[in-house]
């Protein structure tokens, strides 16, 4: 029953971070609050290397919904809390910061996991409650291409090395929203379709869009449309910053099988139950129809630290680079990597201007996970 009931960590952040925008005032900042907290509790608190014991799908879904139904919840209660409180910009600031945070974690593993999901009830909901981060067209980008060209050059979710947190954001958010819509394009060609016929989700996404605005608008007037638009693009970058940590550096060659080992994981205890096991990745990307709680760490996998405190840190890229990232690579490519691995490993090493770790055979190398 614990295993069940520590997921609704997740829902209960938003419904405070809700009470807050309801209270108004600086109680609106309370739906940021949690990250710094969380990053603090997730870093300090030993590992979570446990498999879950849960059996009814049922129920293990419950905290999923709730989570994606709160997200666009928390925008109306943030123009509610517009037209109701006189916030000042301070306030009004926190409001935003608020609900893009709570719409990268726990919206987005939320809605991640229903569209992952062999439901149509269940990926319609995960597809438009993305809303909440103007990308409602991440299904096609995400499951086709990077389930499948990850960690190769292909992958515009696996950041290079060299790169930054700040380089790499707005080129994933760019090139991820491109590869969506010729994703839907190529798929509507050979269904004998215009490639933007009426049929495309991109049409879908802009009129569910138009239609959660006029509904933000109607609550709380323009100045909420404002305020919820500015939310939306901080949290679609946002959303990709998570991406960077779970998969950076990492190389394989296209077309060759994906193993656990070519992802990074992250067992912090809470951001396991907030981030419904998106961080514990190895097996989702084995089988990407696996529940949330079916995935099992692996227990072998090189310890990364809290995906909270990834990103504390690469928010200063030499710290990142020097205390976390570079150690991890060099110990992945002289172990965990395959022969060819280790030839694109050290080219990439080479054309960021890192130290050649490659240059002496390693003392043991592996190519299973």
């Amino acid at each position: 029953m614990w295993d069940y009931l520590k997921y609704y960590l997740a829902p209960l952040t938003q419904a405070l971070s809700m009470l807050g925008l309801y209270m108004g005032g600086d109680y609106v900042w309370v739906g940021l609050g949690f990250f710094p907290l969380m990053a603090a509790i997730d870093s300090m608190l030993p590992l979570d290397l446990k498999a879950r014991k849960m059996k009814s799908r049922g129920w293990a879904f419950v905290p999923i919904w709730l989570s994606t139904l709160l997200g666009p919840a928390t925008y109306l209660m943030l123009a509610w809390s517009v037209a109701h409180h006189d916030l000042t910009g301070w306030q009004m600031f926190g409001g935003v910061m608020s609900c893009a945070w709570l719409s990268v974690v726990p919206m987005v593993p939320a809605s991640h996991e229903l569209y992952h999901a062999r439901g149509r009830i269940g990926r319609t909901f995960g597809r438009y409650a993305q809303i909440c981060f103007l990308d409602p067209t991440r299904m096609e980008a995400h499951v086709v291409s990077h389930h499948r060209d990850v960690g190769t050059a292909h992958d515009s979710d696996t950041a290079a090395r060299g790169e930054t947190l700040y380089s790499f954001a707005p080129k994933a958010v760019l090139e991820s929203t491109l590869l969506a819509q010729r994703i839907e394009s190529d798929a509507l060609e050979k269904r004998g379709f215009a490639r933007w016929s009426i049929r495309h989700h991109l049409w879908r996404a802009i009129l569910a869009q138009v239609l959660f605005q006029s509904l933000i608008y109607w609550i709380g007037g323009w100045a909420s449309v404002g305020l919820a638009l500015v939310a939306m693009v901080i949290a679609r970058f946002w959303v990709e910053t998570f991406n960077y940590f779970q998969h950076y550096g990492q190389v394989r060659v296209a077309g060759s099988p994906i193993e656990k080992r070519h992802v990074w994981n992250h067992f912090g205890p809470l951001s396991r139950l907030v981030a419904f096991e998106i961080t514990n990745h190895a097996d989702h990307h084995l089988n990407t129809y696996l529940s949330y709680y079916e995935l099992v760490p692996h227990r072998e996998a090189i310890r990364m630290p809290s995906v909270f405190g990834c990103f504390m840190a690469a928010l200063l890229p030499p710290v990142w680079f020097s205390l976390i990232i570079k150690p991890a690579l060099r110990r992945w490519d002289n172990e965990w990597a395959s022969a060819e691995e280790r030839r694109l490993a050290a080219e990439q090493n080479r054309r960021a201007g890192w130290e050649d770790w490659l240059a002496q055979p390693p003392a043991t190398a592996s190519s299973s996970s």
